[in-house]
């Protein structure tokens, strides 16, 4: 370990989390090693801290090379052997990391500042880092226990929305035991049928279109269930809207002020996906980017009034993008929330916030000086 990492420094003490334990482990890499380029070291001293599938903490000095996709491979996992272990206590009286290496006394590396969570998914984006967060008293991008919990549950968070008035597609929350049994199971062929062919096989709590399946009759919908339930134990079916897919970026307003949204894009799937899975949105470049959206003037003030207010209904903090389908038959519908979309130059929210003139660089520096201006516990 350097000896400038454990001196005192005037700079903000920035710790930059990534990995995680949740299944989008590579894209949280990928988005930490982005945002660790434009971090500017004159004003930040940056602790690049990796969490392992298995769920260690480790001191991950020297990876932001390898924190990329290169020639369509994902990165590699965190491990023991990307650092030395590092641990971070619950308690607010010392916002200390503590490093942990074989056969040494371990050594306090110094408190932090302010954490950047790149995690995506359960474990990291869905309020329970942020709930060790705020027993820590350690100052965080992005939302709270609450809105991070509830944008992580496609269900919950669909409630929410509709109850506020927001519009949503057609759904139902489907758990494990319900197709387990055969009772259960005609119950949620019946409902299936009520939505109609085609539908979406979801996990409720993933991302990056993890373990999503479409489902043209009932003889796929048992496989794309069991494929679902290879990342979560709930699972949400979706009617299938058809129209525009259309994206907005939220930040949260300067001084107190109100969420302010960026440009739409509109994403084309193309390459013969049928929809934007995996390897369409990350790996093999087949998806087309219109940026801004070809929207009328109302269209853009709408989307825009609805994409602040989706943020503002979950009470998320700091950023999110919200999804829509502009429906062919008009009208838009929420699609979901993210509250830690993909961070990378190439992902969505940087670019839509480039088009609205707010440079990536900008963008980390905005959602750091966001979180060191709020308070930790309620508020």
């Amino acid at each position: 370990m350097s000896d400038e990492l454990a001196a005192p420094q005037s700079k903000v003490r920035v710790a930059v989390v990534f990995g995680g334990r949740s299944s989008e482990h590579a894209i949280s890499c990928v988005t930490a090693g982005s945002v660790l380029k434009v971090l500017d070291p004159e004003r930040y001293e940056v602790v690049p801290v990796g969490i392992s599938t298995d769920g260690r903490w480790v001191l991950a000095e020297g990876l932001g090379e390898q924190l990329a996709i290169t020639d369509g491979a994902l990165p590699p996992r965190i491990d023991e052997t990307s650092g030395a272990l590092v641990t971070m206590a619950a308690d607010p009286t010392a916002r200390e990391l503590t490093v942990h290496e074989p056969g040494t006394v371990p050594k306090v590396l110094g408190d932090v500042d302010v954490v950047l969570p790149l995690l995506h998914g359960p474990y990291g984006e869905d309020g329970t880092l942020q709930g060790m967060l705020e027993l820590a008293g350690v100052p965080y991008v992005g939302s709270g226990v609450l809105a991070s919990a509830v944008g992580m549950d496609k269900d919950v968070m669909k409630r929410l929305l509709a109850a506020s008035g927001l519009p949503v597609g057609p759904y139902f929350a489907l758990r494990a035991k319900q197709w387990d049994t055969g009772e259960g199971r005609a119950r949620v062929l019946a409902s299936v049928a009520e939505l109609g062919y085609p539908v979406f096989v979801k996990p409720a709590r993933a991302g990056s279109s993890m373990g999503i399946s479409k489902v043209h009759d009932e003889t796929e919908l048992a496989a794309a269930i069991e494929f679902a339930r290879e990342h979560d134990p709930k699972l949400v079916v979706e009617g299938m809207l058809t129209g525009r897919e259309i994206e907005v970026g939220v930040l949260a307003g300067r001084d107190g002020g109100r969420a302010e949204a960026s440009v739409p894009a509109e994403l084309k799937v193309l390459g013969g996906h049928e929809f934007y899975d995996f390897e369409a949105k990350y790996l093999d470049g087949t998806t087309a980017v219109q940026l801004p959206a070809q929207l009328t003037e109302e269209q853009t003030a709408e989307i825009q009034r609805l994409a602040v207010e989706a943020f503002e209904a979950l009470e998320c903090e700091g950023l999110s993008r919200v999804d829509f389908f502009l429906l062919d038959e008009g009208g838009f519908v929420i699609n979901e929330i993210n509250t830690m979309p993909g961070f990378t130059t190439t992902s969505m929210f940087p670019q839509m916030w480039a088009a609205s003139g707010v440079s990536y660089a900008e963008l980390v520096d905005r959602l750091i000086t966001d979180a060191l201006s709020r308070p930790s516990g309620l508020r």
